[in-house]
């Protein structure tokens, strides 16, 4: 299979600090150990504030623009996105921006959780205690994102919306990155068999508002569809789709046994989702094995239109995972 130029994220598991799976020292050293590599273009960490307890996103990536250089930094997918006050967002990562001298990229979502997990207790209550209806968090998902991109190209900024009305209000400093920082979407159109109007609205929604585009379970060929739809949403709304970038989130777990690969995989998922998985959706969600068969996978999605491979090594070793990654499986990438 041929060579590719397909970036590398590192996502940092954030919220094994809560389950023992890191430290916060630990993390913050794997940040910096990623950033020296040369071989990781960004790092990415988790997002929940209430349902799926984690060290706070914005708070950890700040902490992590301090001690890196040359990465991006950003949030794998902002669950909580749609309960967050957007001016309030637009000064948090307006400063996040400039401590990191404009090396961010906000990834949003409706949050809510994914597959059984959706609108589960817990998100239930999360959205319960903002005071969200979980009927409106597409609609204020979308309505951030446009009072973001309002607040930071406009001084004074002037806004009339649906959840969101201001007159004359500034957020200074303003970011780096110009005009704004990248503003991808996070969605999943592939995964959960909704009707084919749900479907277009979530293509749609990213060829219209977003720079770029996260998911995850998928396989290359369902990838590509999406992904194929999403640029002719955006050149439908006159944008130039081919600035548009592509992102996977993806497990991996390396291991010279393929079983106790899985094995690893499946005790890194249950701690952290607090769920069992099926061998089905593990294998949809990532690759567990020795370094060629792993390799192999990725380049799959490389052809299959990916960008940007999100990797979040699912197991309890992080160090030695990134150091076998770096010497065995980056080569075989090209």
């Amino acid at each position: 299979m041929s060579k590719t130029t397909m970036k590398l994220a590192l996502l940092l598991p954030n919220q094994g600090v809560v389950f023992g799976a890191t430290t916060v020292g630990e993390l913050l050293e794997l940040g910096e150990v990623a950033d020296r590599s040369g071989v990781f273009d960004a790092i990415c960490v988790g997002d929940n504030l209430l349902a799926k307890p984690r060290l706070e996103s914005v708070t950890t990536l700040a902490a992590l623009a301090g001690r890196t250089r040359h990465v991006r930094l950003g949030v794998a997918c902002m669950a909580s996105f749609p309960l967050r006050n957007p001016i309030v967002l637009a000064a948090q990562w307006g400063a996040l921006d400039n401590l990191a001298e404009g090396r961010t990229i906000l990834i949003a979502c409706i949050g809510g959780g994914a597959g059984k997990a959706q609108f589960s207790g817990n998100f239930q209550r999360e959205f319960a205690a903002f005071g969200v209806k979980p009927s409106e968090r597409a609609a204020r998902m979308e309505e951030g994102i446009q009072v973001l991109r309002t607040l930071w190209t406009q001084d004074p900024a002037t806004f009339h919306g649906r959840f969101y009305d201001f007159e004359g209000i500034a957020v200074r400093p303003a970011p780096v990155h110009k005009p704004t920082p990248p503003i991808w979407i996070a969605n999943n159109p592939h995964v959960f068999g909704a009707r084919p109007d749900v479907v277009q609205r979530t293509v749609e929604r990213v060829g219209r508002l977003a720079d770029g585009w996260m998911t995850f379970n998928a396989t290359p060929q369902e990838f590509r569809g999406s992904w194929d739809a999403i640029r002719d949403a955006a050149r439908a709304h006159g944008r130039d789709a081919q600035h548009l970038e592509s992102g996977l989130y993806f497990n991996l777990c390396l291991n010279d046994d393929r079983e106790r690969g899985y094995e690893e995989t499946q005790r890194f998922l249950r701690d952290y989702y607090g769920q069992e998985y099926s061998r089905e959706v593990v294998d949809r969600w990532g690759a567990y094995g020795p370094p060629e068969e792993c390799a192999d996978k990725m380049l799959a999605f490389a052809e299959a239109g990916v960008d940007l491979l999100n990797i979040r090594f699912v197991s309890y070793d992080q160090t030695s995972q990134i150091r076998r990654f770096t010497e065995d499986v980056v080569p075989l990438l090209g």
